[in-house]
């Protein structure tokens, strides 16, 4: 398939695409040195270990190891073929693909993508209902009464489902899809009494849900008039998971990257309001609790979370775990207070969009002064054991914070508050600190003595980074690599893949290919090679290596080689004086010192 798209295109649809652009569509980068570094989209952690190099137009995590081109990072963020992701980036960049190549590209699961287009012909459909026909005017004028714009309703693409039991069905089964298969993507369902098929959302103003990449996956459903349930979604289907869905991400990405902010909403009604109300960087969990998937997601695109849900009992809760699992991912948290128990789009119906920016969202506290504030709640702080209560808990929670400075102001208006002394607020932060430390350090056993934990970073032989260095020269410099070819002779690299990139590399420079390791990726078809390439791309060495350097690693490599020879004779040797095969054992005695002698010629 691969080669239906001809290499000279691959390598201008290659060229034309930035890696530092797009792996920025993805990851908040920032720049250190020559590089970019940002958290990896392909493992959870919270220092950023994923890097790209502009430079050599590569990326290389050194958290999980994974690495490549454009190409290879396309394909694993997307999951998509390799052809399709030279297709994708040259549509992207603007690079004409011939129609017969093209025309043969196939996503890599049919069945997903025949989901995704029933769910985008539905959304259309109820959208032109909506806003094009009588039918929906209904619909379109509450709408209106509930302060909806035109704007709002077509940047979100808001529809209407007719109250009848069949229109969505035949729509759709005049485009090829069966009935079966739309009940499996929860479009349609069946009824036990009359085992007929009627529409999901008859009756309904439509709100479509869209991933992170854009496609519509499923809706959610509001009735018009008298009925319940009030609101009706989609059930999970394989192109829709609440646990991996953000409600508006796609399209408020650009302002959360621009902002280096997001504000997070318990539901997407709210997201909707607070769009109307000009905040354009909302998104929302799809009425489920927050995930470290969402997490991840938040975390690779912004460092600064506003939390914005109801404030009853059961939001107040909810603001706490989720801050709690955005904090701990390294987010700085902030929580914006809605008065009166109201949820967002309650306060903005009636108090208006200013009041909104500018009470809530523009009065934003910080997670550590919203925790102080549910402490207080419901105790009377002229109580001494009470008060005692309150203070224990502020305590704990100072010394969880990581910033000394926030540290000492909680502190210091912990002390002002209760006439407290700082001093002695701190020996007891400190002491805090260190019992926490040594529990983590010293995990409770059975019965045994505690023994800490050590993580020793292993050493590696002197071959094995001399290795690495000459093939770090070698994806640099063709002469590098013809010279170590001569002189390696029938030797070869001990480690397996080192010897295979070695291997690549001598081919791809004979058939007249310029160093681009780049383009020596997509020579590679494993990707463990790619990955190790990239890994050994990243190695910060000099423009020139000097003839001394470069055998003093060819030395390494070969003396290794040598002494692991010697070894395998000598323990043939051996054998063979137990077998009584002396003649043998003479033989290899002398091919031993053969070896002794080219080792000392080294």
């Amino acid at each position: 398939m691969v080669d239906l798209i001809p290499e000279e295109k691959i390598q201008e649809v290659r060229l034309n695409t930035d890696i530092v652009e797009l792996v920025s569509e993805y990851v908040q980068l920032k720049k250190q040195g020559r590089n970019y570094f940002g958290l990896c989209p392909f493992h959870g952690e919270n220092t950023p270990s994923f890097s790209v190099s502009p430079e050599k137009q590569i990326f290389h995590c050194f958290g999980c190891g994974r690495g490549g081109n454009v190409f290879s990072f396309l394909m694993e963020i997307e999951g998509v073929s390799f052809q399709e992701a030279v297709l994708r980036l040259a549509e992207r960049a603007g690079v004409d693909i011939p129609v017969q190549s093209s025309g043969l590209a196939k996503p890599a699961n049919p069945h997903i993508s025949r989901m995704i287009e029933a769910h985008e012909l539905l959304r259309k459909f109820y959208h032109h209902l909506l806003v094009n026909t009588k039918d929906g005017q209904e619909a379109l004028e509450y709408l209106h009464s509930r302060g909806f714009s035109r704007d709002v309703i077509d940047h979100f693409q808001i529809g209407y489902a007719l109250d009848k039991k069949d229109m969505a069905i035949l729509f759709l089964k005049g485009r090829g899809f069966t009935e079966e298969f739309l009940e499996k993507a929860g479009l349609i369902n069946r009824t036990e009494r009359m085992n007929e098929f009627i529409d999901r959302f008859r009756g309904r103003i439509i709100f479509p849900i869209f991933d992170n990449k854009g496609n519509t996956v499923a809706f959610s459903g509001r009735i018009l008039k008298e009925g319940q349930p009030k609101y009706l979604n989609s059930p999970e289907t394989a192109i829709f998971q609440k646990s991996k869905i953000l409600y508006n991400f796609h399209l408020a990405r650009p302002n959360i990257r621009k902002k280096q902010a997001v504000v997070l909403f318990e539901g997407f009604a709210d997201c909707i309001s607070a769009y109307g109300a000009g905040v354009d960087n909302g998104i929302a969990t799809m009425g489920t609790a927050l995930t470290e998937e969402h997490v991840h997601l938040i975390k690779r695109n912004a460092d600064r979370v506003i939390l914005c849900f109801d404030s009853d009992m059961a939001g107040q809760n909810a603001t706490l775990k989720a801050g709690e699992m955005l904090q701990k991912a390294g987010c700085s948290v902030e929580v914006a207070i809605i008065p009166d128990g109201k949820d967002p789009d309650e306060y903005i119906q009636k108090k208006g969009s200013q009041a909104f920016l500018q009470h809530v969202i523009g009065s934003t506290i910080t997670f550590m002064a919203f925790k102080m504030k549910i402490f207080r709640e419901g105790k009377n702080l002229e109580n001494e054991g009470e008060k005692l209560v309150y203070i224990e808990q502020v305590l704990t929670e100072i010394a969880n914070l990581k910033n000394p400075v926030e540290q000492d102001l909680y502190l210091r208006k912990l002390g002002e508050e209760f006439s407290l002394s700082l001093d002695a607020l701190k020996q007891d932060l400190r002491l805090r600190i260190h019992t926490r430390t040594n529990e983590q350090n010293f995990p409770k056993t059975d019965g045994r003595k505690p023994q800490a934990i050590r993580q020793e970073k292993k050493l590696m032989p002197a071959y094995y980074n001399a290795e690495r260095m000459l093939l770090a020269h070698m994806l640099k410099d063709p002469w590098v690599a013809m010279k170590v070819q001569e002189k390696m002779q029938d030797l070869s690299f001990h480690i397996d893949n080192h010897q295979a990139i070695a291997t690549y590399l001598y081919a791809y420079y004979e058939e007249g290919n310029p160093p681009d390791l780049s383009g020596f990726m997509n020579y590679l078809q494993d990707a463990e090679l790619r990955n190790l390439v990239a890994e050994i791309g990243m190695i910060p060495i000099p423009e020139d290596v000097s003839e001394k350097e470069l055998n003093d690693y060819i030395h390494h490599v070969l003396k290794h080689q040598i002494m692991l020879k010697i070894k395998e004779k000598e323990e043939e040797s051996k054998r063979a004086e137990r077998e009584q095969d002396f003649d043998r054992a003479q033989r290899l005695a002398l091919e031993v010192l053969e070896l002794l002698k080219s080792l000392n010629r080294l």
